[in-house]
């Protein structure tokens, strides 16, 4: 369904929080992002649910019912609480992809559904995009701000799986992406929506966005431990799929020229 004009153009910021068995998450994290953004304006959140089989939608649809985080009848009146559900498992990649289409915000935040992002850092993200350029594009704004644990918070393992992930892919695809793996990041909605979709994109949005023209900028964030649940992800099986994505990525790569400047008699 399409949304009324006047509240696209009231919001301004839109959180995209894709999650899937997240039921011990997903409240505290919401409290956390409306804390975070009460001083930035009209914005909403949209947590996109991927199939869960626990709690995870009834504990967000208590908060669409109780009315702490109802949407206002109003555009632009505070915060909006906005829940999708997908009929069935599509992965991280098609619910941030279904969470920007549903959004009304022309810039999208998102932040993995474990709390182990701190929405506390969206401000500064955003601060990058307020000052009207990137420090290291000066003059120029950048299209996404992307998120670098400055101290990672995850296992042994998983920490050196990341590093031995993060060299390989840059040196295939040079995009300046040191931590890829943060699901932090803000950016363009529109120029999101030109990327060419695959799974696990969202692990490429760096290297897809430079590819596309667009400008690219980095932040130092904070990490936190993982407070309930499971991880989702086991190294090898990620390594393994991360393996044929880089490829097909490191194609794309070779194989997409830069957009063609353009202007209208």
């Amino acid at each position: 369904m399409t949304k009324p004009a006047a509240h696209r153009e009231a919001v301004r910021l839109s959180i995209v929080i894709p999650v899937f068995n997240e039921a011990d998450n997903v409240l505290p994290l919401l409290d956390e992002v409306a804390a975070a953004v009460a001083g930035l304006g009209p914005a909403e959140v949209v947590f996109v649910d991927d199939g869960s089989d626990d709690a995870t939608v009834e504990r967000l649809q208590s908060r669409l019912n109780g009315g702490a985080f109802k949407p206002p009848a109003e555009p632009g009146d505070g915060l909006r609480l906005r829940v999708v559900r997908h009929l069935r498992r599509s992965g991280q990649s098609a619910a941030v992809r279904t969470g920007v289409k549903a959004a009304l915000g022309p810039w999208i935040a998102t932040l993995d559904g474990d709390g182990q992002n701190d929405p506390a850092d969206i401000p500064s993200l955003l601060s990058v995009v307020d000052s009207g350029c990137a420090k290291d594009q000066p003059g120029v704004g950048p299209a996404l701000v992307g998120g670098v644990r400055a101290r990672r918070r995850d296992t042994l393992s998983k920490r050196l799986a990341s590093r031995c992930a993060n060299r390989l892919r840059q040196a295939l695809l040079r995009d300046g992406a040191v931590d890829t793996g943060c699901g932090l990041k803000l950016f363009r909605r529109d120029a999101f929506l030109e990327l060419p979709f695959f799974g696990a994109m969202h692990r490429f949005l760096p290297a897809l966005f430079l590819m596309h023209g667009h400008r690219v900028t980095y932040v130092p964030v904070n990490h936190r431990p993982r407070r309930q649940g499971v991880s989702k992800y086991g190294n090898l099986r990620r390594a393994l799929i991360g393996l044929v994505d880089l490829l097909g990525v490191f194609w794309l790569k070779c194989r997409t020229p830069m957009p063609a400047p353009w202007a209208e008699l």
